[in-house]
């Protein structure tokens, strides 16, 4: 977790490192394509992006999973969203593809750090399974769009916020918490070993999967309730703060 600016800062990658030393994993459990996150990797563990809908090698880039939204869904949720007036952007081949290029998508890319290709009409341009769809707009409005979609797509979809503004739409069968369970199976550890932390709504599977759960103070309500723990937030490193307590407790 890292705040709005988009850096990692030093104390927290050298509580990272101290971690890593210590011979604990550290994995990496996010709603960004992979591409967007890898500027920010430190160690060489299995990164989960998308929501838990890809496993990705941190080194060469490749998916050890993919877990697709079936197309004839992905586009009957591309219909709602353009109906309802937000924008909309689709992930294939960890790239990410719009319309055209719009205040949002400027905002989006300008916040991920990575292109965006635009190729005009979305909805008839996609012929292919697509990793996630991501709706953009109002905080208000898409709340309300939210709630009116999880009945609609209930069983279809895996549908959450990651930030207020970014409502995504990945595969049923997906969350962060299956993404880590995939990692856990194929690096040897177990929940009741594990400890996660997240902020966002979409964290919330990530922490019921775990054996203890952390949120920073700044989390989403939902992820508060859950959490055994919170730290301090975001913009005071309270991802560091939990690290160190943990290196100290190995004195």
């Amino acid at each position: 977790m890292i705040a709005e600016d988009g850096v990692l800062r030093p104390r927290t990658r050298a509580a990272l490192a101290g971690v890593r030393a210590a011979g604990s994993h550290v994995i990496v459990v996010t709603g960004r394509m992979f591409r967007a996150v890898r500027p920010y990797l430190t160690g060489d563990e299995p990164v989960v992006c998308y929501q838990g809908a890809a496993v990705a090698d941190p080194r060469s880039g490749e998916f050890l999973l993919h877990v697709p939204i079936p197309l004839a869904d992905a586009r009957e949720a591309m219909d709602a969203v353009l109906d309802a007036g937000f924008h909309l952007n689709a992930y294939v081949d960890d790239e990410l593809y719009v319309a055209e290029i719009n205040a949002e998508a400027k905002r989006y890319s300008e916040f991920q750090h990575i292109p965006v290709n635009a190729v005009g009409d979305l909805r008839a341009w996609l012929a292919r399974d697509p990793t996630k769809l991501v709706a953009v707009g109002d905080p208000g409005e898409l709340q309300a769009f939210e709630a009116e979609l999880k009945p609609r797509f209930a069983g279809r979809l895996f549908i959450s916020k990651s930030l207020p503004y970014f409502l995504e739409f990945a595969h049923p069968d997906v969350s962060k918490g299956s993404g880590l369970a995939f990692v856990a199976e194929r690096l040897g550890f177990r929940p009741e070993e594990t400890v996660a932390g997240g902020d966002g709504e979409n964290d919330r599977e990530l922490l019921d999967w775990a054996g203890f759960g952390v949120a920073v103070a700044n989390a989403h309500p939902d992820v508060l309730a859950l959490a055994d723990l919170v730290v301090p937030p975001v913009q005071e490193e309270g991802v560091a703060t939990l690290l160190e307590a943990y290196l100290h407790s190995l004195l």
